[in-house]
């Protein structure tokens, strides 16, 4: 974001204190607001009707798009916000679909600890203990930085691997996991088609109900992201990132500005951990490390901010898009034509070519555009804003 912190101007005698800068959003010509709110309502529009047009195999792909929005958010805020660089969102993501799981499970199973609390709270709670471990591992990551700090938080990944595996009580078995208990509000089932309903003559199943529920999380989640960054919270984190001894001199904890960047992170981390388990239907340990919550994932929701724009909420959202859209985009494009199906070690797999185009994707930013694509759009903003005044 663009978001500074800058020194107090030190006036001297009776010379008055120099003008906070203007809020840019503020100085926004107002047609261009407009229209953006404009976008932003047909966009909402159009994604409250998808379910009632796509078939359930794209339903699914948007589905696990929302989960990487999510969590990308949530690191787009540790990393780019707070300049704190973290390898550990595959943990964070079997910390949250684990508690929802026990938080949620029946009670009386003496294989499977369970709690029975409403779904709703569950996902609450899954949250917050992601955030609590979080804010646990707050004083490690108060003490380092760059490159030592990614390379402790990966450790967690490894943790979690072996607690996974070492705790069938908490997450089932590597053969056979557990059956996270389905969604459901007041009532209304969101994991299955109970009661039954009929919206403009198209019968709401499990995946479409489903849709609208992570719908429903993506947007509560980018509310409060914004929230935060245009607040209090946000412009701590980025005098902590821009400098640590002179957002100390403000006033500023730097303590606890990473403390309270890390425990938030881990909380987007751990929701899309509990959407993620609703969205396989199922909580299974990894067999390794690179399995559901490994290295793989940490490193793909990192390129997603890459991509995106560092500190850009809106930017983690489209990087989510590329990164966990564009494999089932390709599969489902390229379903029963013969094109990338091929099997072997040399064969070139939708989840492989992915890899390639954002790997691609993320050298292209680093060299042409640190900013990503959401410092692209700020251009494309400006020039239309200036093009619009001179209009």
């Amino acid at each position: 974001m663009s978001d500074t912190v800058s020194d107090p101007a030190a006036g001297t005698g009776t010379a008055s204190p120099a003008a906070p800068p203007a809020d840019p959003h503020a100085l926004r010509p107002l047609w261009a607001r407009l229209l953006r709110w404009a976008l932003v309502a047909v966009a909402v529009a159009v994604l409250l009707v998808l379910p009632l047009e796509l078939t359930r195999a794209w339903l699914r792909a948007g589905e696990y798009v929302m989960i990487g929005a999510v969590g990308a958010i949530g690191l787009t805020l540790l990393t780019g916000q707070a300049g704190q660089l973290s390898l550990a969102h595959g943990f964070f993501l079997l910390v949250g679909g684990t508690a929802y799981a026990v938080l949620a499970g029946p009670t009386g199973d003496s294989a499977l600890l369970g709690f029975g609390l409403p779904p709703l709270l569950a996902l609450l709670g899954a949250v917050a203990v992601s955030a609590l471990i979080g804010l646990a591992f707050a004083p490690v990551a108060g003490r380092l930085r760059g490159i030592y700090l990614g390379v402790a938080s990966l450790s967690l990944v490894f943790i979690g691997l072996y607690l996974g595996q070492s705790l069938p009580k908490l997450a089932g078995t590597t053969s056979r996991g557990r059956d996270p208990a389905p969604f459901s509000l007041f009532g209304f089932s969101f994991g299955r088609p109970d009661p039954p309903l009929t919206v403009a003559g198209v019968p709401l199943g499990a995946t479409e109900r489903m849709w609208y529920l992570f719908l429903a999380l993506a947007a509560v989640s980018w509310l409060l992201a914004r929230a935060a960054v245009r607040g209090r919270p946000g412009r701590a984190w980025r005098a902590v990132r821009d400098n640590e001894a002179a957002a100390s001199v403000l006033g500023v904890s730097v303590v606890r500005a990473k403390a309270g960047a890390f425990a938030v992170s881990s909380g987007y981390a751990g929701l899309a951990g509990a959407m993620t388990v609703l969205w396989f239907e199922i909580l299974k340990p990894d067999e390794s490390e690179y399995g559901t919550y490994g290295i793989n994932v940490s490193i793909a929701f990192l390129a997603m901010i890459i991509v995106g724009g560092l500190g850009s909420v809106g930017g983690a959202m489209i990087g989510a898009a590329l990164v966990f859209g564009l494999p089932q985009v390709l599969a489902l494009s390229t379903s029963g034509s013969g094109a990338l199906s091929g099997t072997g070690g040399g064969a070139i797999t939708p989840i492989i070519l992915t890899q390639f185009i954002y790997g691609a994707a993320i050298i292209a930013v680093v060299i042409f555009e640190p900013g990503g694509l959401a410092a692209i759009g700020r251009r494309l903003g400006t020039v239309w804003s200036r093009r619009g005044r001179e209009g």
